[in-house]
């Protein structure tokens, strides 16, 4: 990562089946769109991403393990084209582990990908059935396995957490089961519900019971205990990883520095400015197909008090917290000067604590980051 370099993500916005839970932009019945989408995406690459120096490359969805190997070769072939990867990038599949196989690992890894991430989300089966997931338990260790196989040295797993009828002890148990397959990196979410999702709509209706804030936060708990004793760094709100398996492309994100997103519902930050696709799938592939540029579903320029906002909030999500030397070299201000009654609060709630010149979010904090966070907006 320089200076000058850039994350690049691409949303591949298709699903064999809608998840419960899953609020993301992603269509489990237009399959049939995914050529003339890659298409469309060589097509934007070629517009938006020439010339760019880029550090990681993320391919997120939906599913991106619905591509074909050719047509992952062929995305790949276009940045590469037209961008310059800096040695050592970071290139991530997201993958699902219902949609994998062997020789589809195998292939991925032959053309440069060098870190998956396998939504596992639980090693429970009534908790993956509940899910509306399409792997059981055994599944994924096999197929965990099978990218060890094919050469996969760098993993991340998701997990989720707060999940309707969970315990402690069961948590406890998709911990156990997760940590004897040693990642490399581990991703906890806790669960939350948007109004538009069927485990939502299940839950108003009284046919799953409403999460446990308390025992989600229980379960958080245990999970860092249990990381940390297994040799995992927290180094992340909802992150964790083995020493230098920090992910590069997150990184951009919680540093708040410049990234590209592509596709359908890709949202970016570049030159001061956060712009967003648009979220419908034929508006993005009629447009395209007829050498136009959709219209963004967001365009916005960021001034320096709202960067400076967003770096502090996003710098407090990462274990080391944010320096006050950084800020300064970066913004020409002194965090600890411009927010001072802020961070006093914080620290007198038992939120925040200062060290070494750096701000960073105590344990409590972590669990209670929004309360800690609405205060830095401007």
């Amino acid at each position: 990562m320089t200076q000058n370099s850039l994350a690049l993500y691409m949303h591949f916005p298709f699903c064999l089946k809608k998840c419960g839970y899953c609020s993301f932009i992603s269509y489990p019945d237009k399959l049939e769109s995914v050529p003339d989408y890659v298409n469309c995406l060589k097509k934007e690459i070629k517009l938006r991403a020439e010339g760019l120096c880029l550090h990681s490359l993320y391919f997120g969805g939906g599913t991106p393990s619905l591509l074909s190997p050719s047509q992952v070769a062929d995305i790949m072939s276009s940045i590469q084209t037209v961008s310059h990867l800096l040695p050592g990038t970071e290139i991530t599949f997201e993958a699902n582990p219902g949609t994998l196989s062997l020789p589809y690992l195998e292939q991925l890894s032959g053309l440069g990908i060098n870190r998956l991430s396998l939504g596992i989300q639980s090693f429970s089966d009534a908790e993956l059935t509940m899910l509306g997931r399409l792997h059981d338990a055994q599944q994924a260790r096999h197929i965990y396995k099978q990218a060890r196989t094919a050469g996969f040295d760098n993993i991340n797993l998701d997990l989720i957490y707060g999940l309707p009828h969970s315990t402690l002890l069961s948590f406890k148990a998709n911990l156990s089961e997760m940590l004897k397959l040693e990642p490399e990196h581990i991703s906890l979410y806790g669960l939350t519900l948007e109004e538009d999702t069927p485990m939502y709509l299940q839950v108003q209706k009284g046919l799953l019971p409403f999460m446990d804030s308390e025992i989600a936060a229980d379960q958080y708990q245990l999970a860092e205990e249990m990381l940390e004793s297994a040799g995992y760094h927290h180094y992340e709100i909802s992150n964790w990883a083995k020493q230098g398996y920090e992910s590069h492309h997150n990184l951009t994100y919680w540093q708040n520095r410049p990234y590209l997103g592509l596709g359908v519902a890709g949202h970016s930050f570049f030159q001061n400015w956060r712009t967003a696709n648009t979220i419908d799938l034929d508006e993005y592939l009629l447009c395209w197909q007829n050498n136009s540029t959709p219209a963004p579903s967001e365009n916005i320029n960021v001034d320096l008090a709202n960067q400076l906002a967003e770096t502090i909030i996003l710098g407090l999500r990462l274990d080391k917290g944010v320096s006050a030397e950084d800020i300064e070299a970066r913004f020409g201000t002194c965090v600890m000067d411009m927010y001072y009654p802020q961070i006093q609060e914080c620290v007198e709630l038992g939120l925040l604590e200062e060290h070494d010149g750096c701000i960073r979010l105590t344990p409590r904090g972590r669990l209670l980051s929004n309360e800690v966070f609405w205060r830095f907006l401007p």
